[in-house]
């Protein structure tokens, strides 16, 4: 029983999607994680609430690329208040935004002030209201540890469907499409 409230604090999705520009122009190419992630842990990621360093939330247990980007599992820190904040907005569909924090290490110029990042150094993934690329969400809450084997849906992002899972007792927010 000591578990529950650890998996009940589980979450999953997806913090960056690959070839997809996000609002600063920044498009993300398959592999930019990979360096980084075969050298550090994923506790070693921070997990902050709205980028804000003074706010860590929880810890990332797992981090990893597929073919469609940087896959996230976390679970929020219940016994501090920033962490069972963020759970509650969470649950409430207040909540649902991923957005990394980054170095760029390698990047291609591209037309239109536009640029590839080949490679980068994650710093932190946090939670937040509004995702720099839109289309980074969380997927599915209160989710236990995946197989080894198992890969990440490929299910649409939450921004463009009402596939993703919410607990019975909370209904998806509605988006705002005329604030970009």
């Amino acid at each position: 029983m000591a578990d529950a409230p650890r998996l009940a604090a589980s979450f999953t999705g997806y913090a960056s999607l690959f070839n997809v520009p996000d609002l600063g122009r920044d498009i993300i190419a398959p592999g930019a994680f990979a360096a980084c992630l075969r050298r550090a842990s994923p506790q070693r990621v921070a997990m902050l609430y709205q980028h804000d360093a003074t706010r860590p939330v929880g810890i990332w247990r797992r981090l990893r690329e597929t073919e469609r980007g940087l896959w996230v599992e976390g679970r929020l820190a219940l016994a501090s208040d920033g962490g069972r904040n963020a759970w509650a907005l969470l649950q409430a569909g207040a909540l649902d935004g991923l957005s990394i924090g980054f170095r760029t290490v390698r990047a291609q110029p591209l037309p239109q002030g536009r640029r590839r990042l080949l490679e980068v150094e994650l710093v932190e993934i946090s939670l937040v209201t509004f995702p720099m690329q839109p289309q980074a969400r969380v997927r599915q809450l209160g989710a236990a540890a995946q197989p080894a084997a198992a890969q990440p849906s490929d299910a649409p992002p939450a921004f463009f469907s009402s596939r993703v899972s919410h607990p019975p007792h909370v209904q998806p927010k509605r988006r705002l499409s005329s604030w970009i």
